[in-house]
Parts: C-alpha cells; sequence; structure tokens
C-alpha cells in the first residue's frame, strides 16, 4: 500500500482543497477555448471530474478485481458479488485499463476510453449516460482535444486519502455554480450554502441527541431536491461526528441531470445505495412513492412556476384528496414550493411509529400569500391546526448564490416534545452573518460557526429572547449579547446607547389564525329607502349593495360579534355580517412580530441640522460669486 501510494503522487498532482481542485480542473477550459461554448464547458469537464475520482477510488484494488474476474469466470460463477467485495466499494471497473493507461496509446484514445467506461458496473455507466459522456468523446475526439483533455486529467490525484468527500462536494458545486454563471443559469437550483445546510441538520437533530447517540442506531434521510447531494452529505457527516456507529441511509430524488449524476456518484463512493437516487420530477412522479422517512430536508426553488406538472399535481390532488399529496390545497401556479412542502409531509413517518421531523428553505411569500380559503392558506391553516410547525427562522438577505431575497427554514414535525406542543417559535435571525471576503453570485453574506451556534442554542432551548446592540457615541456597533428572559441588558457606553430587539419570540398556532368576514350594506332606491327581497330565502330581508361589500379580518382569539360592534356598527349601522361567506384563513406575519418602532429625532435636532446644511450651501455659493 504504501509503495502504491508513493507512486501515486509520484505521477499525479496532488489537490488538497477544492478551491484548488475547481481553479485547476477549471485550466481545462483553456483547451476547449473556441471548439466549445463557454456555456458548454461543464458538459466535458463535470463528467471528466467524476471519471476521475472514480478512477482513484478503484486505483488500489484493481488488480484485485482483475484477478477475480478471471477467476470466476474460469469457475463458471456470476462475478458481480465478488467483484464488489474485492473493490471495497459499491461499484466495480473490469477493464484492465485506467485514465494513466489510456496515456500510452494516443491512437486509440477515444476507442479505449469508451470501452474503459463501458468495464463500468451498471450504476456507474448510467451516470455517464446522464452526462451523455459517449457524445462528449466523439467531439473531443474530432476537434484533436480528447488526448489532451484526458492527459490534464490523469495528473490529478482525486483519492479519498487526499481529497475527502467534503472538500469534493464542495469541488463540484463550485464547478457548477461557474458553469450556470457562464451559462446564465441559476446556480442555486442545484445547490444550498453549506452553512444553510448546516444549520438546518443541526435544528433537525438537536432534539434528538440522546437517541441518535445509541449505538448502532439505523435512521433514513430524504431529499426531494436532492440537487448534488450536500444536504445528505451533510446530514451524514454530522451523525458520523455524533455517533460513529450510527447510520444513516440517504435517500432522494433529481430533476437536472447533471446534478443528479454527480449525487449518484457521490453516494456511490460514500456506500450507500444509489438505488435510493432516482432521477425525475418529485411532483409529477414521486420516485418513492408510499415512502416514509425519519429526516427529511430540501431547498426547493424560489417562485418557480409548476405549469408543466399542473396536469398531474391537480389530478392527484382532486382524485386522491388527503389520500395523496396535495390534500390541504394547491398554491398559485407561479410558485410551486408549498407543493414540496405538502410532499414532504405526505413522506411523515407516523407518528405511532416514531414521526418525522424535516427541514425546508423557502422564501417569504408562503409566509403569507393569499387570503383566507386561498390555496396557500388552506395549507397554512392545515400544519398550524395540526400543529405541525415547531419553528420559522429568518435567514439573512444574500445568503444565497442565485438571489439575495429573504429566505426562511421551516422546521416541521409530527413528533414534537411536550413543551412545543401547540406552538410556534420565530426567530430572527437576519442580523446573524458576516461579510464574505469574495462574493459568489448574489452571495455576499455567511453565517460563521458561532452565529450557528447560537441559532440552534435558541430553537434547542425553545426560549423567548432579545437581541441587545451596543452602539458607541459615534454610532458604531461595538458587540451584541442575546439577553434570555429575565437578563439584564448590558450597560450603555458613554454617550452611546443599547439598542434591543427580539430575537426569539413563541406563539400559540392560534395567533396566526383569522376569520375573514364579508360585512354587507343595504341597496337604497332613488329616495334612500332599502330595497327588500320579494322571494325564497330573501323574501323582506334587505337586499345587499355589492358596491358597498366589504371585508373584516377578524382575529381567532375574539368573538366576531364583538369585533363586529365595536369595529364595524360605530361607522355603518345599517351594515351585517352575512355567514355564508366567513371563511378561516392562516398567515405567518414574521417581519411584523420583530418590527421595532424607531422614533423620530427631535424636530429640535433636525431644524439644527436643516440650518447648518443651509449655511454650508449658502457659503458655497457666496465663494462662486465672489
Amino acid at each position: 500500500m504504501a509503495n502504491w501510494h508513493s507512486f501515486r503522487n509520484h505521477r499525479a498532482f496532488p489537490i488538497v482543497n477544492h478551491q484548488n481542485l475547481s481553479s485547476f480542473i477549471w485550466s481545462v477550459a483553456d483547451l476547449l477555448r473556441g471548439d466549445y461554448k463557454q456555456s458548454d464547458y461543464g458538459k466535458v469537464i463535470l463528467p471528466f471530474t467524476v471519471l476521475r475520482r472514480l478512477d482513484c477510488v478503484l486505483e488500489p484494488t484493481k488488480a484485485k478485481v482483475l484477478a477475480e474476474l478471471t477467476a470466476k469466470k474460469k469457475a463458471g460463477l456470476n462475478p458481480d458479488p465478488f467483484l464488489l467485495r474485492a473493490s471495497g466499494q459499491s461499484f466495480y471497473n473490469t477493464s484492465d485499463l485506467d485514465l494513466r493507461k489510456l496515456m500510452g496509446d494516443q491512437d486509440h484514445i477515444s476507442q479505449n476510453l469508451y470501452s474503459y467506461v463501458q468495464a463500468f458496473s451498471p450504476a456507474v455507466r448510467d451516470i455517464f449516460e446522464r452526462f451523455s459522456f459517449s457524445a462528449q468523446i466523439d467531439k473531443l475526439a474530432k476537434s484533436g482535444l480528447l488526448y489532451l483533455v484526458t492527459e490534464k486529467f490523469a495528473g490529478i490525484d482525486l483519492h479519498p486519502e487526499i481529497v475527502d468527500n467534503h472538500e469534493m462536494g464542495l469541488a463540484f458545486e463550485e464547478l457548477i455554480r461557474k458553469f450556470a454563471e457562464l451559462s446564465n443559469e441559476t446556480a442555486g437550483e442545484h445547490f444550498t450554502p453549506r452553512e444553510v445546510i448546516r444549520l438546518m441538520v443541526n435544528l433537525l437533530f438537536v432534539e434528538d441527541d440522546a437517541v441518535l447517540t445509541k449505538p448502532g442506531v439505523v435512521r433514513t434521510i430524504y431529499d426531494p431536491t436532492a440537487g448534488t447531494g450536500g444536504m445528505l452529505s451533510v446530514a451524514g457527516e454530522h451523525l458520523a461526528a455524533l455517533n460513529p456507529q450510527a447510520r444513516l441511509t440517504m435517500f432522494g430524488q433529481e430533476l437536472n441531470e447533471e446534478s443528479y449524476a454527480i449525487c449518484k456518484a457521490d453516494m456511490l463512493i460514500k456506500g450507500q445505495d444509489v438505488a435510493n437516487i432516482v432521477a425525475g420530477n418529485t411532483l409529477s412522479e414521486d420516485g418513492h412513492a408510499h415512502a416514509k422517512f425519519d429526516y427529511m430536508l430540501s431547498n426547493p426553488p424560489f417562485g418557480v412556476e409548476w405549469k408543466k406538472v399542473e396536469k398531474e399535481v391537480r389530478k392527484e390532488h382532486e382524485s386522491q384528496g388527503f389520500n395523496g399529496r396535495f390534500g390541504p390545497g394547491l398554491p398559485r401556479v407561479s410558485d410551486g414550493s408549498l407543493l414540496f412542502l405538502l410532499h414532504l409531509l405526505s413522506k411523515m413517518r407516523p407518528a405511532q411509529d416514531g414521526g418525522s421531523r424535516f427541514g425546508i428553505v423557502l422564501n417569504g411569500s408562503p409566509l403569507f400569500t393569499g387570503g383566507a380559503g386561498s390555496g396557500e392558506s388552506e395549507i397554512r391553516r392545515y400544519l398550524l391546526e395540526n400543529d405541525l410547525v415547531e419553528a420559522i427562522i429568518g435567514l439573512p438577505t444574500d445568503m444565497f448564490y442565485n438571489t439575495g431575497i429573504s429566505t426562511y427554514v421551516w422546521i416541521v414535525s409530527n413528533r414534537k416534545p411536550a413543551q412545543r406542543k401547540g406552538q410556534l417559535q420565530l426567530i430572527d435571525a437576519s442580523s446573524f452573518w458576516r461579510k464574505m471576503r469574495k462574493s459568489l453570485g448574489s452571495k455576499r453574506k455567511e453565517m460563521s460557526e458561532a452565529h450557528i451556534a447560537e441559532v440552534t442554542k435558541l430553537f434547542g432551548s425553545f426560549a423567548e429572547a432579545q437581541l441587545a446592540t451596543v452602539i458607541e457615541a459615534e454610532g458604531k456597533e461595538l458587540r451584541q449579547e442575546i439577553l434570555l428572559a429575565g437578563a439584564r441588558p448590558p450597560s450603555a457606553p458613554v454617550g452611546g446607547k443599547v439598542k434591543i430587539a427580539p430575537l426569539s419570540r413563541i406563539f400559540p398556532n392560534g395567533a396566526f389564525g383569522y376569520r375573514t368576514i364579508t360585512v354587507e350594506r343595504p341597496l337604497r332606491d332613488d329616495k334612500g329607502e332599502v330595497i327588500l327581497g320579494t322571494k325564497g330565502k330573501q323574501k323582506g330581508k334587505p337586499q345587499a349593495d355589492a358596491s358597498l361589500r366589504d371585508t373584516e379580518n377578524v382575529p381567532l382569539s375574539e368573538e366576531v360579534e364583538s369585533y363586529f360592534q365595536r369595529e364595524v356598527l360605530p361607522h355603518s349601522s345599517d351594515a351585517w355580517i352575512d355567514d355564508e361567506k366567513t371563511k378561516t384563513g392562516y398567515d405567518i406575519p414574521f417581519n411584523r412580530h420583530f418590527y421595532v418602532f424607531q422614533p423620530p429625532r427631535p424636530l429640535v435636532e433636525i431644524d439644527a441640522d436643516l440650518g447648518l446644511v443651509s449655511a454650508r450651501i449658502k457659503a458655497m455659493i457666496d465663494g462662486l460669486t465672489a
């Protein structure tokens, strides 16, 4: 083993981190320039990176696998299980070639590379089919570039001892981001910033630490928008650090072919069953129908319409109702993110079987879009009336690669701890960030490990808290302190001040509900007399004037009649409520619960400042006319 390792490092360029790796691989683009459009670089570089990674992983067991193949063929046995054991992986290659040996026959590089890829076990061949790799081999060969590109990749060392799985995942994400920028795609559709995933994984597991540290514990985790597998990988790393004897079985589905191929390759190397990673559109073709999971994570695309799958989704909603995935309601076609939330709800293990918890990243619209009776409101109503939402955490803006908008992590569970029953925790973590040294697309901010730990602690302690910001006399922020209920605020510096803002708040679920009542006013004739109905139920009753019709939202915590008498009748004594039109709605006005009113400066100060500015302007004018 020592000799092989030494030989490998003499012959290949070792890469020690994902920045070096992505920069080195990016240099391949110099070869492709002219023959390939910039937007097509990824079609070559991504599959070659995967190929070199698999090539390096199999290198130490190559001779053993080939010997096993010869022996089992002679014995007339199916070699497959023996080859898997010999390779020490969940895949193998039966060719005596590898990328280095391919360099020795420049004239036949195309045929040899194709046959080498075909010699992989079926799961790996599928990865390269998703990349349409054979078409790229042909194109590179016709351009006279195939040997040069293969040589580049044969010269880097991607063995897990040199580049671990975590660094490799980061490298893939960095490459995809670069290619997405070149082709004007949305890179953020394919992966989520690692610190956001770490926060979500912490929140997912924090209440289960006692269970997860038991020897030999086995749990399942699922991501319906798996991308390159980043969420699944971080969850696996977290659990391995918590309990090396625990096993997390990973499941996922991904629509984008390249992301799916990378995710599948990553899972192969981690020893996961790649049959659990399915290709296709989660909303229209559920790749894990009827399956239930312990934990789930998802970052669905923000604000993307679901018109392409509308027919299938509506059919399931109407024909299966609550027996399907979309029973509670359907959001508007312009934003399908809540459909993914409903999909995850359908995958929850029943509470009596241990239950589930999942985290999903959403933009602001699912919190409040849609009035009472709308699809969005009905989904929120289902979640809150069934006591399924544990917490919603507001993240800083500019955290994602493809958008700078506000985003929120929802933690949903059907096995809430006793102290959380009937309640929802809101945490405003929008100020928990540091500026990045270099922006990546729209991402300019990141959460540090300390920020993640603070949010995790707030969630885990299920406590209300405030954020105290200490500001010096010149207006510069000195520090921030988290104040749990009853804690004394820090003292203000001389001439400075301390700003106090809510950070964690806890509400009963019903606090987010309301009834929308329809207030009618009578229709009157030219003389101002009320017009009465003449037929059916309306006979003898005042007729409603549609032009005067209005609605009012009454909190669930208040009696409708009391509200009506206090807020409506003093202004419209002839009004009444049409009870048949009353609807119950739910919204979560997150920002309103964290808004702190800042009183304007005293007029005397403003006048003094205006006087100074006016004097300066007058002096400048006098100087010009002198």
